[in-house]
């Protein structure tokens, strides 16, 4: 098999309908943040449990096409002893890896931010896929303000996930390209949809450059919102609209999904906007799906609470929000479908 027909497959097992993919690629502090949210220590034993819950939960494999996970996660198991990974591919749900090393500020920049991680990662993309990642994913993040992100910050950030996205191809692994621009501040949608569309503009240029195939990846990206301060909330169907119109301005047709970031939005609000997304505009050249962390797991953790005994529960909670999404995925879900386990 070549590596193009590697990264066919991978796209085709990943970007399908009524599916898509769990972010669990949490980092140490961040998933020490969660769990102090529910009073559970962070230790190796708990990180592990947990992950093993989300990864076995019965009929997962309905709605969940891909799971990203952190690097540490590769080599956990599942409470019988199977790595994780593994346990993922049995049940014909594709493991990824998140890749970048986290983000600091922008060198000779008053306010962008600049993430890292390029050096050695052909090498490490290497030993992943020998434990089983087939994807991956690297994020940069732009604050808005009035005067930022910058051009500066777009085209840096740019080279940044096209260079990644390129060396992640050269290895046979899809690459999750994830431009966020935060909902933090008081910025109005349209401010959002400005920044959103030179942001995709500029990554489109920069894969163009660095020869990336745009069939073999994926986009995860943010909606397009007000600033999560701003006086002024917007309807599902107003997200939707907004959204769509920038990406319809800078998103090539060749791209097989775009699978939406959470970012701050509550699960039920993350469902109504993709749901509002696929209902309202129909006839979009990409599956128009979701990658979500918090949106998918924040009711599981109030459910499981760290104890043994609530796996069962917290398992059922996953596999709600994850049937809900994929229902949106359809353009199917409706506010009614919460009150139903």
């Amino acid at each position: 098999m070549t590596i193009a027909d590697e990264l066919q497959a991978t796209i085709e097992q990943m970007a399908q309908r009524g599916k898509g993919i769990l972010a669990a690629d949490e980092s140490q502090p961040t998933i020490a943040k969660r769990f102090a949210s529910i009073g559970v220590e962070a230790s190796a034993e708990n990180c592990r449990a947990y992950r093993a819950l989300l990864f076995t939960a019965p009929g997962i494999e309905d709605y969940i096409s891909g799971v990203i996970e952190f690097e540490d996660t590769l080599a956990q198991t599942a409470d019988d002893g199977t790595l994780l990974p593994k346990v993922l591919a049995r049940r014909g749900i594709v493991p990824g890896i998140k890749v970048d090393k986290g983000k600091g500020p922008l060198a000779l920049s008053t306010c962008d931010l600049i993430t890292y991680g390029l050096d050695g990662l052909a090498e490490r993309l290497i030993e992943y896929k020998k434990q089983g990642a087939r994807f991956a994913k690297w994020r940069e993040v732009y604050k808005i303000g009035e005067h930022f992100p910058t051009a500066l910050g777009i085209a840096a950030n740019a080279e940044m996930l096209a260079r990644y996205a390129a060396v992640c191809q050269e290895q046979g692994i899809v690459p999750i390209v994830e431009p966020e621009v935060l909902i933090d501040g008081d910025h109005s949608m349209a401010r959002c949809a400005e920044v959103t569309e030179a942001v995709h503009k500029g990554i489109f240029h920069a894969l163009h450059r660095h020869h990336v195939v745009l069939e073999h990846m994926i986009l995860k990206p943010n909606m397009v919102l007000p600033g999560k301060d701003h006086l002024v909330r917007a309807r599902s169907e107003e997200i939707a609209a907004a959204t769509l119109r920038v990406f319809r301005r800078t998103v090539p047709a060749a791209v097989p999904s775009i699978n939406f970031l959470s970012g701050g939005l509550s699960p039920e609000e993350a469902t109504a906007n993709l749901n509002a997304m696929n209902a309202d505009c129909p006839g979009t050249p990409w599956l128009l799906s979701f990658s979500y962390g918090r949106a998918l797991q924040q009711t599981v953790l109030q459910a499981w609470q760290g104890k043994a005994e609530n796996v069962a529960a917290a398992q059922q909670a996953l596999l709600k929000r994850a049937r809900l999404n994929g229902a949106a995925q359809r353009g199917e879900y409706q506010a009614a479908m919460e009150s139903f386990n």
